[in-house]
C-alpha cells in the first residue's frame, strides 16, 4: 500500500512535529535494500544494526543491482531488483559506482527513470556540535529528477561535434513545482525559490519557470521568488539564511544540492530521498570510497539519516526521532567519530554508540 498526500511529504523533514500514530504500520513491513558498492555494504549493515537496536518493524529484502547486459548490448538493472522495488514500493540504497565509458548507463539515473522518482529531496541543516563555517543552515533543495540534461539524449553530429539534448516537459515541471509547494506548506516553510536560467534558455527553463509561477498561485501563503542559478550560488555561500525551499531542474539541483551539503559538513552528513508516484527510494549521495572499503572506516551517517527520512515517509515518526536523536547526540559528544568527522573511531564503534543510545531511550 502506498501512502500519498501532503502528510506523507511532511514526514520527510527532520523534526516534523506531526504526531501521527505508528499503529497504521504496526505490522512488519518489507523494505528493499540495495547495499551498493565500495563502502556501501558496510554502512548498510550499520543501518540495519541500528534499526534492530531500535526494534523498527522492518524486514530487509537485500537485492543485487550489479548491471546485466540487455538485448541492446548495454548494461542495466537486474529484473529481480526491479521486481523487489515494485513489490515493496520503498527502498534504501547505498552508493553505486557507474563505470565511465560506452555501454554503461548510470544505475542511479536508471533507478529514477525505472520507478518514476520525479522529486529528489535533500534537507541540509546544521548539526549541533559539528562546527563548519556556517551556523544554523536550514535549506531544502527539491530537484526534478527525471529529465533535463540528464535525459540521456545525445549524439555525434559529425566527428568531433556532439550534441546533448536538454528535455523539459510541462508535465514533469508542474509535478515537481506542485510537490515543492506542498512540501513547503506541510513543513511550515515560508518561501519557495525557483532556480533557473531562463534568461539564456528561454524556452526550456522558461517553461519550467512558468510551471513554478502557476503552482505559486495556488499557495498564496507561501512566498515565491525567482532567482538565476549563478545568483543563488553566490548568495548561498554568502548567507544561506536567505533561502528556505528551492526547486529547480535536474542538473541545477545536482550541483546546488552538493553545494548546500558543503555548508553543513559534506555529503557524509546529508540525507536524500527520491519520491515517486508509486513509491520512494532513499539513499546516501556520497561516493563509494573504494580506498577505505572493507577497513571499518566508513561514516554511515548519510545513509542512516536517509533511512530516518524513510521512516517518516512510512509514518513511523517515533522510531525516526529516536534514531535521529541518538545519531546527533553521538556526533555532538564528539567522542566516537569517524575520520571524516575529525575523529579516529571505527565505523563499528560509531555504530555501537548510536545503538547504545537508542537502547537507553
Amino acid at each position: 500500500m502506498v501512502v500519498t498526500g501532503i502528510f506523507r511529504k511532511a514526514l520527510l523533514c527532520r523534526g516534523s512535529n506531526l504526531n501521527l500514530s505508528n499503529l497504521r504500520f504496526a505490522s512488519t513491513r518489507t523494505v528493499t535494500l540495495i547495499p551498493g558498492d565500495g563502502i556501501g555494504p558496510e554502512i548498510s549493515a550499520a543501518v540495519q544494526k541500528i534499526f534492530a537496536a531500535a526494534q523498527v518493524p522492518i524486514q530487509w529484502e537485500s537485492v543485487d543491482v550489479t548491471p546485466v547486459r540487455g538485448p541492446d548490448g548495454k548494461f542495466g538493472i537486474p529484473q529481480s531488483a526491479i521486481d523487489s522495488v515494485n513489490k515493496n514500493t520503498i527502498g534504501l540504497k547505498g552508493p553505486l559506482m557507474t563505470p565511465i565509458g560506452k555501454g554503461h548507463r548510470s544505475l542511479n539515473l536508471a533507478l529514477r527513470k525505472e520507478f518514476n522518482l520525479y522529486a529528489n529531496v535533500r534537507p541540509c541543516r546544521s548539526i549541533e556540535g559539528y562546527e563548519t563555517l556556517y551556523n544554523d543552515v536550514d535549506v531544502v533543495t527539491i530537484r526534478e529528477n527525471t529529465e533535463g540534461e540528464y535525459s540521456g539524449i545525445e549524439h555525434e553530429i559529425v566527428p568531433g561535434v556532439v550534441q546533448s539534448i536538454k528535455l523539459i516537459t510541462e508535465d514533469a515541471s508542474k509535478r515537481v513545482a506542485d510537490f515543492a509547494f506542498n512540501y513547503a506548506k506541510a513543513n511550515g516553510r515560508t518561501k519557495v525559490t525557483a532556480v533557473h536560467k531562463a534568461n539564456i534558455m528561454r524556452m526550456s527553463d522558461g517553461l519550467f519557470l512558468r510551471c513554478c509561477r502557476d503552482a505559486a498561485k495556488k499557495y498564496p501563503e507561501i512566498k515565491f521568488e525567482e532567482k538565476y542559478l549563478d545568483t543563488v550560488c553566490l548568495t548561498m555561500v554568502q548567507d544561506p539564511s536567505n533561502f528556505d525551499v528551492l526547486v529547480m531542474p535536474n542538473l541545477y539541483g545536482d550541483i546546488l544540492s552538493d553545494l548546500c551539503a558543503g555548508l553543513v559538513g559534506g555529503l557524509g552528513l546529508t540525507p536524500s530521498g527520491n519520491i515517486g508516484t508509486n513509491g520512494a527510494i532513499f539513499e546516501s549521495v556520497h561516493g563509494t570510497a573504494p580506498d577505505i572499503a572493507g577497513q571499518d572506516k566508513a561514516n554511515p551517517t548519510a545513509l542512516l539519516l536517509s533511512a530516518v527520512m524513510m521512516l517518516r515517509y512510512m509514518e513511523l515518526p517515533t522510531y525516526a526521532a529516536k534514531i535521529e536523536k541518538s545519531c546527533f547526540d553521538t556526533i555532538k559528544e564528539g567522542k566516537l567519530l569517524t575520520g571524516d568527522l575529525g575523529g579516529s573511531s571505527k565505523c563499528s564503534e560509531f555504530t555501537d554508540e548510536i545503538c547504545r543510545k537508542v537502547e537507553i531511550q
